[in-house]
């Protein structure tokens, strides 16, 4: 697998703050003093359990890209799970876009961010619309959006290698 656009690591690391301080409590709870009654060593337990998954589950969304190319296919990671494999033959181009970041709290609401908008040719209707993480992005009507704010940091420059990248391994296809 190629990785052709990295997820937002500072996000992501930002994101393990309030685990990893859930998880200390959790910890002062567990261990904490010796004569603490059973149940606030318990609840220590499970604030300590929980914060551990959540941190996983991080560090799982770590190590998955926002696209890679594989085996002549886009695979496109805009939810938990699996990716989208999307045949490269149907993929026409990549642009810079903007779109909403979808950001927490009401300030954020009119922020914007960078985008990569993915092309998908008219042709493959059967590509043209999935249900993903509105966080992550938003496909419909033949465009793929991957919202910045969960992808590497996007400019002129990176759109340009991934349409380099693409017009590559579409051609190495067609033979």
């Amino acid at each position: 697998m190629e990785i052709w656009l990295r997820t937002n690591t500072r996000a992501v690391w930002f994101g393990t703050v309030l685990p990893a301080a859930l998880g200390l409590l959790g910890l002062l709870l567990l261990v904490g003093l010796p004569d603490s009654p059973l149940w606030v060593r318990i609840v220590g337990g499970v604030l300590l359990a929980i914060s551990l998954a959540g941190i996983l589950g991080l560090m799982v969304l770590l190590r998955k890209p926002r696209l890679a190319y594989a085996d002549e296919h886009l695979l496109v990671w805009l939810g938990w799970g699996a990716p989208f494999r999307v045949p490269i033959q149907v993929v026409e181009c990549f642009w810079l876009g903007q779109s909403d970041s979808l950001l927490p709290l009401a300030r954020n609401q009119k922020t914007e961010t960078s985008s990569v908008v993915v092309r998908i040719a008219e042709r493959a209707t059967e590509w043209h619309h999935h249900q993903v993480k509105p966080q992550f992005g938003l496909w419909c009507d033949g465009y793929i959006t991957i919202r910045g704010t969960w992808c590497e940091p996007l400019s002129v420059k990176k759109v340009n290698s991934l349409n380099q990248r693409l017009a590559e391994v579409t051609r190495a296809a067609a033979r």
